[in-house]
């Protein structure tokens, strides 16, 4: 039984057939610089003839003799520039398979890292289900555990749509990289988001305006269509006037899937009239109420 040769791979295919031109043009390169040996003793030899007056036979020999070591150089010149025409080619055609190589390797990663969080995702489920039941099942009863229990619930929820965007991204730019035009998207992707203040408690969100609040005593301004992580300070008021919605939110996922999820440090000019307060509008939410109350 014969054995089956391993298929090359583009890469390999184009490395051989450089190396076989690569050979092919030296062999050229010899053959090149031999007749141009030639052909310097035959014009030597023809100049002697001439000097020393030779009879017009000989001169006329020489000087054909000559003329077929010339024509044999030029053909074997041009011969030698195809040659290096098509070496260069190849060379082309190589860094391209090499390109394409390198796109799909990196292709594979990101499918690869979107099928890991499709994966562990059963098993957050389940742990969040876990933490649900505890409370849900329990013959007792407090307000806290309700809370505690409808908090994870919604972060359940909230995880589970950004895992499904995440995941339509990440698929969405290992299509591009394959083809070699990935973008700005597939950064915005793949490099993590500047990380925050630890102390305030935040909640993932989409905007739909550019907004702007003030946090450790320095101005945060972030563009539309980004996820960011919002204090909750400020969620109530932006999501009253929507200028953010939540991930699992049909319109979010619909904008995601025109725009990405964008990147939440991108440069906004504070004269951007689109640009909104939510410091101020909260503040302003807040005088309303007291002077309702009052």
């Amino acid at each position: 039984m014969g054995f089956f040769k391993r298929e090359l791979s583009p890469v390999e295919h184009f490395e051989s057939a450089l190396k076989a031109r690569q050979a092919e043009r030296q062999k050229l390169a010899d053959r090149l610089s031999l007749t141009d040996a030639l052909l310097a003793e035959k014009r030597g030899a023809a100049e002697k003839l001439a000097v020393a007056g030779a009879a017009n036979a000989k001169l006329e020999r020489a000087e054909a003799a000559m003329r077929a070591v010339e024509e044999r150089a030029k053909t074997q010149r041009a011969a030698l520039a195809e040659c290096d025409e098509q070496v260069a080619s190849t060379e082309r055609a190589l860094a391209d398979a090499a390109a394409q190589r390198d796109r799909n390797l990196a292709a594979d990663g990101i499918e690869a890292l979107a099928g890991a969080i499709e994966q562990a995702l059963p098993k957050f489920e389940a742990g969040a289900g876990a933490l649900v039941g505890a409370v849900t099942t329990s013959a007792a009863s407090m307000v806290e555990a309700t809370r505690f229990s409808t908090s994870v619930e919604a972060v359940r929820r909230e995880i589970l749509a950004a895992a499904d965007l995440i995941c339509w991204e990440l698929r969405s730019a290992a299509v591009r990289t394959r083809a070699g035009n990935a973008n700005v998207a597939l950064s915005a992707v793949l490099e993590p988001e500047q990380p925050q203040s630890a102390e305030i408690e935040r909640q993932l969100i989409y905007t739909l305006n550019p907004l702007l609040w003030r946090e450790a005593g320095e101005v945060r301004r972030v563009p539309a269509f980004a996820l960011v992580g919002l204090p909750k300070g400020l969620l109530p008021a932006a999501l009253r006037h929507q200028h953010v919605d939540h991930l699992n939110a049909r319109r979010v996922q619909t904008l995601m899937h025109v725009h990405g999820s964008g990147r939440s440090d991108g440069e906004i000019s504070p004269d951007d009239p689109h640009l909104v307060d939510l410091d101020a509008l909260a503040a302003d939410e807040t005088d309303r109420a007291e002077a309702n109350v009052a």
